[in-house]
């Protein structure tokens, strides 16, 4: 093999003049394209440094072909569709929830044209954006009004900065909550200007740790609902109908954060059970907030419901207009809470919930349809083998519950050395895809729960395996 020195390298205006290359302009512009040239240029001239460039890299087909590549990368996206095979179905990394094709069309549509988001079509004037969805979410929850925001932890924020700015909040100890990337009940108190008053132990809280702690700079009591975690064993903790007596004895409100939250009984669909807005505001809850992108199946989006009086005052906060959220978000929010008025046909219209309530059986025929082709492909690299596995909802919701699926275990041959680089480069691999494959590793191999690989997609899945590149 000849190798040839950074002489040799031809110059940008000859790489541009090829015929490749100006096919190339034309489609994805000339600005990118002499980028291109130059990247291709500066990686070869990199290589002719160190003394390792062929002289075939030179030739016009390969460096057209290099060109091609650095454009083709640079148009992919950066946010890309996966294939879920990780067995967590609301995965806050990966999106969490899918919306149903209902809201889909919605936001395809307001996307096109103008729309009445801040208008009143009654009556010619400025609108309220929440009037989107508020009578909805009465209709659904009971509450007397609603508002929305980009998601939870700012439905919160808002919340105690409206209600509570300057004053006490008393929480439980047990309910101090860390959610996903470090962030604390404690830390959204401080930003809302407001002081956490802890009640109780971390495994055991009484009502007269919360009654003992009412005093005159008292604004609320706030109960976190423990979504992302559960305390067993010697425990104790107060429930909403007596914090909601204690709290307008004291002429106080009570505030429920439900975290993920849903519309409906769960254990209807033969799921586990999880609190519902409804209920909260049933016990006596002045407000509750609950996330739209969990268990609710919806866009990212807090939500917050509850006495007309707190929530008008909570619209007039100047944080309401910061922490607002866009047409997109309400057109696809009012779709999918349009489907809870039919709970029956829910399962078969929500992602969400038709993954949840998926069959190990129906899950298996999906197993039974890939793993052939998979272990063809693989036949050189790794064993396929069928197993049971047990899926997780996700995003903090229900986290000691597993929901009983099938997938596939795939072991990279070989002795025990080197096992564990092998079996990084085979999760790599499947991750490095036209469309990626995201499995979790365990237990000494790479495990794809299929729980989440929809039927329909199950042919996409094994057409791009001809593109893995396993070393």
């Amino acid at each position: 093999m000849q190798i040839v020195s950074p002489a040799a390298l031809p110059a940008v205006d000859k790489v541009l003049a090829f015929a490749g290359v100006q096919a190339l302009a034309v489609s994805h512009g000339r600005k990118p394209t002499l980028q291109a040239v130059r990247t291709v240029l500066g990686r070869l001239r990199a290589c002719a440094l160190e003394g390792s460039l062929p002289a075939d890299a030179l030739q016009e087909a390969a460096l057209t072909g290099a060109v091609a590549a650095v454009l083709k990368a640079a148009d992919r996206p950066a946010l890309r569709a996966v294939f879920n095979l990780t067995g967590t179905v609301l995965h806050t990394n990966l999106g969490r929830a899918l919306l149903p094709e209902e809201a889909i069309a919605r936001v395809a549509e307001v996307m096109r044209r103008p729309c009445n988001l801040e208008f009143d079509l009654a009556f010619a004037r400025r609108g309220d954006r929440d009037s989107l969805v508020e009578p909805l979410l009465q209709e659904l929850t009971g509450a007397e009004a609603a508002a929305v925001v980009n998601n939870n932890a700012a439905a919160v924020l808002l919340a105690l900065d409206t209600l509570a700015r300057g004053r006490e909040v008393i929480v439980s100890r047990g309910e101090l909550i860390e959610i996903g990337g470090s962030f604390r009940i404690p830390d959204i108190m401080r930003r809302a200007g407001c002081k956490l008053l802890e009640v109780g132990t971390t495994n055991r809280t009484h009502r007269h740790d919360y009654a003992d702690a009412i005093g005159a700079k008292t604004a609320l009591l706030l109960k976190v609902h423990t979504s992302n975690y559960v305390i067993q064993g010697f425990t104790a903790s107060v429930d909403e109908p007596t914090l909601a007596t204690l709290a307008h004895e004291a002429g106080l409100p009570f505030m429920v954060d439900l975290g993920s939250g849903t519309l409906v009984d769960l254990s209807r669909y033969g799921l586990p059970y999880e609190p519902t807005p409804q209920q909260a505001l049933a016990a006596g809850a002045d407000l509750v907030s609950f996330s739209g992108d969990k268990l609710l199946g919806g866009p990212q989006a807090g939500i917050l419901v509850g006495r007309k009086e707190l929530i008008a005052r909570i619209k007039k906060n100047p944080l309401k207009r910061a922490l607002r959220v866009d047409k997109l978000t309400y057109a696809a929010l009012e779709a999918v809470l349009r489907l809870y008025r039919d709970p029956d046909r829910l399962p078969a219209r929500l992602p969400t919930l038709r993954l949840l309530t998926l069959a190990p059986e129906e899950i298996e025929q999906r197993v039974q349809a890939v793993a052939p082709t998979l272990a063809n492909t693989l036949a050189a690299h790794a064993s396929v083998t069928p197993i049971r596995l047990a899926s997780q909802i996700g995003s903090g919701s229900l986290p000691v519950e597993r929901l009983e699926s099938r997938g596939l275990r795939i072991e990279p041959l070989g002795g025990a050395r080197g096992r564990g680089r092998r079996l990084a480069a085979l999760e790599a691999a499947f991750r490095h895809l036209p469309t990626p494959v995201i499995g979790r590793i365990a237990d000494d191999a790479l495990l794809f729960d299929l729980r989440c690989l929809e039927r329909e997609a199950v042919p996409a899945f094994l057409d791009q395996l001809t593109h893995l590149s396993l070393p």
